[in-house]
């Protein structure tokens, strides 16, 4: 869909209501009354699941901002994301909250947050953040940067296992849990959608009944890794790096997936490209060094890489599970009938 059609839609929010939103928002966030004296809106180019703009804007004291906006609402849903997201991963107060609450008061890195008009009434939710000038991860070629995002990751897996500590108060309702229920969602509907598209291939049916069989193993050993927040989408095409005088800034955005889960399940889909064996082993030893330079008794590497695989072979069957007629972007297509496979036999399921 092109980006003058999405435009030329009657679901975009107009000028007025957009102005109204981030009078209050900005207001609410600076401390003191703002308002909108001009306003510059086109489509941004990276949207995927949502419409999202960047939006120029100059206030009454002479700040100009760039901004991004997501609309989060039903009506800024794209008909593919209609048709192809699952139902239940549809919230769309995780994102919001995930920066308000979360990622806001950490300041790691990630987009500054302006604010997010909600309205449950209307259903209408959208989303003010920080418009980063950085590059995509994928479009960088570099191994140390990929390494660089890996560490990076690894200390904001352990600055954020705080806010999911069981002792806590109790966790934001607006956050997927990685629990048994999750897991065999995935798997009930991968062997669902398997029996029903693959129905005259008796090869796909036996090798996805096997994996389901054997299933409850992966669970239970998902089940002891330890939790953190995770981002749940931490692919390089919703990871943008900025170069700046005081280093690299990596900054993941697209939290729509923000979940309590193990860290591993982001580390799992950063490694997921194309990568030789050594270059995706370099990524998970750096993120392995990050994450084990915050603790006294380093986890063993066989063991970690073990807990690796286990995630790598759920993010299988969850691409699996994802939708029966969709088919992922060009960089996260493969047979992950096959490759769930090749990891049960690795692990000796």
């Amino acid at each position: 869909m092109s980006a003058a059609t999405l435009l030329n839609q009657s679901h975009l929010v107009s000028d007025d209501a957009l102005i109204a939103a981030l009078n209050a928002e900005l207001t609410r966030a600076m401390g003191e009354a703002r308002e909108v004296i001009d306003l510059k809106r086109r489509l941004s180019e990276y949207y995927s699941s949502y419409v999202m703009e960047e939006v120029d804007v100059v206030l009454n004291n002479g700040d100009r901002l760039e901004l991004i906006f997501k609309n989060l609402s039903r009506d800024g849903m794209l008909e593919g994301a209609i048709r192809n997201k699952p139902y239940f991963l549809y919230n769309p107060m995780r994102e919001i909250e995930s920066y308000r609450a979360i990622l806001a008061p950490y300041r790691m890195g990630t987009p500054h947050f302006y604010g997010a008009y909600t309205d449950p009434r209307t259903e209408q939710y959208w989303l003010f953040i920080e418009r980063v000038p950085g590059t995509l991860l994928w479009q960088y070629g570099e191994e140390e940067i990929w390494q660089y995002v890996a560490r990076w990751l690894a200390r904001m897996h352990s600055h954020l296992a705080y806010e999911v500590e069981p002792a806590q108060p109790p966790q934001p309702a607006h956050l997927t849990v990685f629990n048994s229920a999750h897991y065999w969602q995935w798997m009930s509907r991968a062997r669902e959608f398997m029996h029903r598209t693959a129905a005259n291939n008796q090869e796909s049916i036996t090798a996805i009944d096997w994996l389901s069989s054997r299933f409850q193993v992966v669970v239970d050993r998902l089940l002891t890794l330890p939790v953190t927040l995770i981002h749940g989408e931490f692919y390089p095409s919703n990871v943008l790096v900025q170069k700046t005088a005081r280093g690299l800034r990596v900054c993941p955005v697209d939290w729509e997936t923000a979940a309590i889960g193990p860290g591993l399940i982001d580390l799992s889909a950063l490694t997921s490209g194309s990568w030789t064996d050594p270059q995706r082993y370099g990524m998970a030893l750096a993120y392995y060094n990050g994450l084990q330079s915050n603790f006294e008794n380093p986890q063993p590497i066989n063991e970690f890489l073990l807990d690796l695989d286990h995630c790598n072979l759920f993010m299988a069957i969850q691409w699996l599970g994802w939708s029966p007629n969709w088919e992922p972007p060009p960089e996260h297509a493969q047979n992950w009938l096959t490759e769930a496979c090749r990891l049960a036999h690795k692990l000796g399921l």
